[in-house]
């Protein structure tokens, strides 16, 4: 196979170790494997001594996080590829660090790798405060669930009457339970807003049984929440001033039925701004975990089951998807519709969630704003089609259907 890369390396990174690999086929032409630290004098001894090899292209697996430090501390002086370990498996068999960089450096060498999509820093660092907005957000409502935990055990069912037990009147109720107060008509008078009409529930709801144990623990989910609402206040914060330079873009999406701010802006975390980076749409999907594998074996289609992964975009996509759909009057509430009959609510939901990012790709892309299809697109694409069949529908219901074409 002809050598694309003459002077190239294959890092195998690790917790604590970093294997190189350097692979020159070029005068004078050597392998060598060298064994570095992952401190950041270790790293730069590492890049150094790649640059007195002469390399110009560097390889490493995607391994959790451990490959970012790597990636800043050489993405100045080479040019690097980042490569899914999944598409980079070697013949199984003597698996060893030096085996694995030097694979890696063969593979690059004859162009054999596909290079995983890195966003610039400044998409990185958004990435993280989103995804950190989200573990936050996850986590208040893991408090709230074990608070409702804590109510039952106490045979209080203010869940069973408030929509939400942390809301302004259960808040003001739990924060009187915790300072000692047990009468069932003084906790209901501090409901708020719609709750005051549910007086009557709200006091049969609140007789139970409280102890010290039941107060100490509804205290100390309460902190919890406090703290992590004042943490997430300022991640919306911080998100806000990273957003700023790339705000018009984000806002673009928002045009889009179902999609938040919120979701715009993890939306623009995940992929960025510049579309150039997938070739199409079907790139983007793919990359995305949206699109059905694609597994045949002596003529016969298998599995068609969409792979595990991008759980960070697919998740949010999912999410705006079961919102869109409940616009009324509109194209990906008709195309939900229209699959679900056929395939299910599941596979339909999927593929609207394909369809939304589909549409991110040309917005983001053409700098334009949504531009609904319409309930009606699918019966005027193709006319012929929808007639043939509602007559065969008609036909199977036994009627004798004729055709006539209106003036």
């Amino acid at each position: 196979m002809e050598v694309l890369h003459p002077r190239c390396a294959g890092l195998d990174v690790h917790k604590d170790v970093v294997v190189a690999a350097v692979r020159c086929v070029s005068e004078p032409v050597h392998q060598e494997v060298r064994s570095f630290g992952t401190t950041t004098g270790e790293l730069l001894s590492l890049s150094e001594w790649l640059k007195s090899q002469g390399c110009t292209h560097v390889v490493m697996e995607a391994t959790g996080v451990y490959w970012k430090p790597v990636w800043h501390l050489l993405e100045e002086s080479f040019e690097l590829v980042l490569v899914n370990a999944q598409h980079v498996k070697n013949v199984p068999g003597r698996k060893t660090d030096v085996a694995d960089a030097m694979w890696l450096a063969e593979l690059l060498a004859h162009g054999l790798v596909r290079s995983s999509f890195v966003p610039p820093a400044r998409i990185q660092e958004l990435r993280d405060l989103t995804r950190t907005r989200k573990q936050l957000v996850r986590e208040i409502s893991q408090h709230t669930l074990r608070i409702q935990k804590v109510l039952e055990d106490a045979n209080l069912k203010l869940g069973s009457v408030l929509s939400s037990v942390v809301g302004k009147s259960g808040r003001a109720m739990l924060t009187a339970i915790v300072e000692g107060e047990e009468n069932p008509q003084r906790l209901a008078d501090l409901a708020q807003g719609h709750a005051r009409k549910k007086r009557k529930e709200l006091i049969e709801a609140l007789r139970g049984r409280i102890t010290p144990h039941h107060r100490n623990l509804l205290k100390l989910h309460l902190g919890l929440i406090d703290s992590l609402q004042v943490a997430l206040k300022e991640v919306d914060d911080v998100v806000g001033k990273t957003l700023a330079p790339i705000q018009a873009r984000a806002q673009l999406l928002t045009t889009m039925p179902g999609v938040s701010d919120i979701a715009a802006s993890v939306i623009v975390a995940e992929i960025g701004v510049e579309m150039s980076r997938f070739p199409s749409p079907g790139h983007l999907i793919s990359w995305a975990g949206l699109c059905p594998r694609s597994d045949e074996s002596a003529g016969k289609r298998r599995s068609t089951r969409l792979r595990k992964g991008g759980t960070w975009l697919k998740t949010t996509l999912v999410t705006c998807a079961w919102t869109a759909v409940r616009t009324k009057d509109s194209y990906l509430r008709a195309q939900f519709l229209r699959l679900k009959a056929r395939r299910g609510a599941k596979k339909a939901i999927m593929a609207i969630a394909a369809s939304m990012l589909t549409a991110c790709y040309f917005m983001l892309r053409d700098e334009v704003q949504y531009k609904d299809l319409g309930p009606q697109h699918f019966d005027r694409h193709d006319k012929g089609k929808t007639i043939g069949r509602l007559v065969r529908r008609l036909q199977d219901l036994g009627c004798e259907v004729d055709i006539k074409r209106a003036a």
